[in-house]
């Protein structure tokens, strides 16, 4: 993003215009109140938390503090790290070529203060965007104090400079997100001698390199994210580090199944339509698994899961569209199924389960779908659908059947419109909107032990 002209361009000008330095958490604080004054959302995107772990971080960075974010995989917890750099003014003036991003007015590097002292009011300003000022890193068991804090740069050194001088440094990641904010993502797995380098960055607020008297008063915020199993069972974390954050945070999945439908609705990218009715269904499942006895819950379900599963069932009509030339192809409930053995490397299983994966999920789907059912059309006459098979009749199904075949099966059905409308349709539904209802109706009934269903080779046929 390029810089803003209108912006003043020496520290002269600066001062002129009424800068002041500030940290960047009095910045956050600021701006984050100037938000919840407002009543405009301070954590854009983040579903389900509004009751629960927003007030807490909201809590958080009004204090000050740098917090550990802990949760399941899957619950956002970097989703929310990232929503910080919203916090943050969109432009701030920096020393022009600084490695660690000065404050003109208020420069800590050594060679920004002998700038500062050469130039004075002519010291060069630089303006840089809030979306620069956000650093991630994963900790890997390979990550160095090099790559954190910094070390000797040889090719300083053999410029001519001496190792003494603290300008031969090579500055690591934190030194460089000076003024902004630095993301961890799972702390646990950051080696000891890294988590005891840390130390003075979260307390004393400088860094070490090596043998070198550098004291550096770095200005940012330190957030990291872990999973509570790793943080507080394991050993993973160094006590006296876990002392340095002053909140710890947790996370959950999305409690109401509204939240869990609008986190996949928000976050999948489908590549043909998806009626309301079938993320529903996907979301019941992701929860259901998430309370099964088959399922080892300490590595939780993540929400990817639901997301994924969404995207393969629209893949799944995308695919139907392509082999039976239908245009404009929407997801039914027989989709489903399809994608279940896609999805299994996302969930651990127990023990005992083994081989028995693909068994658990589609129970777990059948219990989904019917839950769907009875929610979403409970109280309406569906006997216009039973009497389809009153004198004997079927009605075949499948992953490959085009939508309008289906509907030709079934005909004029009493009651239709207000099944369409009580999943989100009009009167101006599609033929594959409507053929998408009539199955999950089917479905429903058949799972409610109205009608009887038999499959045989991803066909349906529905009254046999």
């Amino acid at each position: 993003m390029s810089e803003p002209t209108t912006q003043p361009r020496s520290l002269g000008a600066l001062r002129e215009a009424g800068h002041r330095p500030r940290s960047v958490k009095d910045e956050i604080r600021t701006n984050l109140l100037d938000r919840l004054r407002t009543g405009q959302t301070a954590f854009p995107g983040i579903v389900g938390f509004d009751e629960t772990v927003l007030p807490q971080l909201e809590s958080a960075l009004l204090a000050g503090h740098d917090f550990v974010l802990l949760g399941e995989r899957g619950q956002g917890k970097t989703r929310v790290m990232r929503t910080l750099v919203e916090l943050l003014d969109e432009w701030s003036p920096v020393v022009e070529g600084c490695e660690i991003n000065d404050d003109p007015a208020a420069p800590v590097c050594t060679r920004c203060r002998r700038l500062h002292a050469e130039l004075g009011d002519e010291l060069p300003v630089a303006w840089r965007h809030r979306d620069e000022r956000y650093v991630e890193k994963l900790a890997t068991p390979d990550t160095s104090v090099g790559d954190m804090v910094g070390d000797v740069d040889p090719v300083k050194v053999a410029e001519g400079r001496t190792l003494g001088d603290p300008e031969t440094v090579h500055y690591g990641l934190l030194p460089r997100t000076n003024r902004g904010v630095f993301g961890l993502n799972e702390l646990p797995d950051l080696a000891e001698r890294i988590q005891v380098a840390m130390f003075n960055v979260l307390e004393e607020r400088d860094i070490q390199v090596r043998g070198y008297s550098l004291r550096l008063p770095l200005d940012l915020l330190l957030v990291a994210t872990a999973n509570p199993e790793d943080y507080t069972n394991r050993g993973g974390i160094i006590t006296p580090l876990k002392d340095r954050f002053g909140a710890e945070i947790r996370t959950h999945y999305p409690v109401e199944v509204e939240d869990e439908v609008a986190l996949i609705a928000q976050e999948a990218a489908l590549t043909a339509d998806v009626p309301e009715h079938l993320l529903e269904v996907l979301a019941r499942l992701t929860r259901g698994l998430r309370e099964s006895s088959s399922v080892d819950q300490r590595s939780g379900v993540s929400a990817r899961f639901a997301i994924a599963a969404s995207e393969g069932v629209a893949a799944s009509a995308l695919r139907r569209g392509a082999r039976v030339d239908e245009p404009d192809p929407v997801a039914r409930i027989c989709d489903v199924p399809t994608v279940v053995p896609t999805l299994l490397g996302k969930v651990e299983f127990e023990m005992g389960e083994e081989g028995r994966e693909v068994e658990v999920v589609r129970h777990l789907l059948r219990v989904a779908t019917a839950e769907t059912f009875r929610a979403r059309l409970a109280g309406l006459d569906l006997t216009g659908f039973t009497e389809l098979f009153a004198e004997g009749s079927t009605v075949e199904t499948g992953e490959l059947v085009p939508a309008q075949e289906l509907l030709d099966q079934v005909g004029t059905v009493p009651g239709l419109s207000k099944v369409l409308t009580r999943l989100g349709h009009g009167d101006d539904a599609s033929p594959g909107q409507v053929a998408a209802a009539i199955e999950f109706v089917l479905e429903g009934l058949h799972l409610t032990r109205r009608i009887d269903k038999e499959s045989v080779d991803g066909r349906s046929v529905y009254g046999a």
